[in-house]
């Protein structure tokens, strides 16, 4: 990575069995690289699952989960921008991205955030609602852009690539260059000023 580049990071939040995820996260990696400007970092949290049950202050946790919660932190501390890619399970996201989110606070803090959904017929544009607002209380800017892929499970073939990805192209364009527009803005602020809070 260097100086001018702007760190990526891509988080697949499917942890189901049969998931599409990885093939939906793949191509928009593809996407990615292609842009000079980005240098992206992926997790995957089917690899990187924590508790349910939070530790209470100065509590300790074991070890497998304190390393699993250092190699996340590391991730969203460097990322200059995140991008969640989710499904939409029942009218909402999943359970292990919400716990996700829960175990960190400042890491995520003035920092923009996109969304590649998937889904039936909303393309998991229900999923991206609820997570703005779940970003908003950790202090993140939800860039206006998304991807959403409608009748997924109908799009990527065996081999998990996706059969026509021209429609999508141009809303992952845009998605990236929003974010890098506030990614560069808000690594800018974050070095000459404290964020209130």
């Amino acid at each position: 990575m260097t100086d001018d580049q702007l760190s990526l990071a891509i988080i697949t939040a499917s942890v189901r069995d049969g998931r599409l995820g990885p093939a939906v996260a793949d191509w928009f990696l593809i996407q990615v690289k292609e842009r000079a400007e980005f240098a992206a970092q992926t997790v995957d949290l089917i690899d990187h699952q924590l508790p349910l049950v939070l530790p209470g202050p100065g509590k300790d946790v074991p070890l497998e989960t304190a390393r699993t919660r250092e190699t996340l932190r590391s991730v969203l501390v460097a990322a200059d921008a995140v991008v969640i890619v989710t499904p939409e399970y029942n009218h909402s996201f999943p359970a292990v991205l919400k716990n996700t989110v829960d175990w960190f606070y400042e890491e995520w803090t003035a920092k923009p955030v996109g969304f590649v959904s998937y889904g039936g017929l909303s393309g998991g544009i229900r999923a991206v609602e609820q997570l703005r607002q779940v970003f908003a209380e950790v202090h993140t800017l939800t860039v206006r852009e998304n991807v959403a892929f409608p009748m997924a499970g109908n799009r990527f073939d065996e081999a998990g690539r996706l059969t026509d990805p021209e429609p999508f192209v141009q809303s992952a364009g845009l998605l990236l260059d929003q974010l890098q527009w506030w990614g560069r803005a808000l690594r800018a602020a974050r070095a000459e000023h404290r964020y209130p809070r």
